[in-house]
């Protein structure tokens, strides 16, 4: 099972370019994938790239950009471009984001976004392996066989959406790479997503989907602190209706119930169960005392190392 690591750029204070560069030489270093996310203080797949080209054996992807700000050719362009650019090292993630990002800042309905989706992935996925499209939807239209997508170099990259629905996951099986999990715990894989994106994908005659956890971690010798700590620095997954839903399904309250934690053998233990249960891969939100977080990536990189 492949493992990463979510930098976590935001309340940095130098410059969040050379930040992101220090991330990715210590990510490489350790054997490890970087992922970082869309907000807005950074464009993730322009950092992600200069990232790549700084760290040669260092594999990247964002998680998630915004389906809802970018116009799917524009998000072929850019995805073609990282992936030329980083010799097939990068990885797109989607999604359809939340109404407080949506409506808030981008002042977009937050409506139809399973159609949404549906038509993003139906003009992006076409693009990224070299096809061009005549589409006209619902909410996206594009029509690239006079003016067509090419990017010299690129192979397709993979592409994962943000689903936890069912009815997103059945989109997704059906429709691309895989799904990129966050606060999504162990039985609620086992139960609902791994089952209903792999049923979907077979249906429509697909490669098994990859699975990609995401979770926070910290090995330390408190996990009593590190779960309230894990509890105060994530409490916003609490106030997003996605995130809500997770958690009820899995019966948990919050960040702290389902952080990784424990001494090393205890958090190898629940990587482990996760591959188990069925990830493909996983994304960890490495936090703690320095020292905490120290053993926490010399455990992720052991575990890396050795699958």
């Amino acid at each position: 099972m492949r493992l990463g690591i979510q930098a976590r750029l935001s309340g940095q204070t130098g410059n969040v370019i050379d930040d992101l560069l220090e991330h990715a030489r210590v990510t490489e270093r350790h054997g490890l994938d970087l992922w970082i996310g869309q907000g807005l203080d950074v464009d993730s797949v322009t950092a992600l790239t200069i990232a790549a080209r700084e760290a040669p054996a260092l594999s990247v992807g964002v998680s998630v950009v915004p389906a809802y700000s970018r116009h799917p050719v524009n998000t072929a362009v850019q995805a073609l471009t990282a992936q030329a650019a980083t010799g097939g090292r990068f990885t797109l993630g989607v999604g359809v984001s939340h109404q407080i990002m949506v409506e808030g800042v981008y002042g977009i309905s937050y409506t139809k976004q399973l159609r949404q989706m549906r038509e993003y992935l139906e003009i992006l996925m076409p693009l990224l392996h070299g096809h061009q499209i005549d589409y006209t939807g619902e909410v996206f239209s594009a029509h690239t066989t006079r003016s067509p997508v090419a990017v010299p170099g690129a192979t397709p990259p993979r592409v994962l959406v943000a689903a936890m629905g069912t009815r997103m996951l059945e989109l997704t099986g059906q429709l691309a790479d895989g799904t990129t999990l966050w606060m999504v715990g162990p039985k609620t894989l086992a139960d609902h997503v791994v089952p209903t994106i792999t049923k979907a994908a077979d249906a429509a005659d697909r490669p098994t989907p990859e699975v990609m956890a995401g979770l926070t971690v910290c090995v330390t010798s408190d996990p009593d602190t590190a779960r309230a700590v894990a509890g105060r620095e994530f409490a916003i997954y609490k106030s997003l209706p996605a995130y809500q839903a997770m958690f009820e399904r899995e019966g948990a309250g919050g960040a702290e119930d389902l952080t990784v934690v424990g001494d090393e053998e205890q958090v190898a233990e629940q990587i482990r169960r996760l591959e188990d249960l069925g990830a493909t891969s996983a994304m960890f939100a490495v936090y703690g005392t320095d020292e905490e977080q120290h053993r926490t990536l010399a455990l992720l990189s052991e575990l890396a190392r050795s699958n």
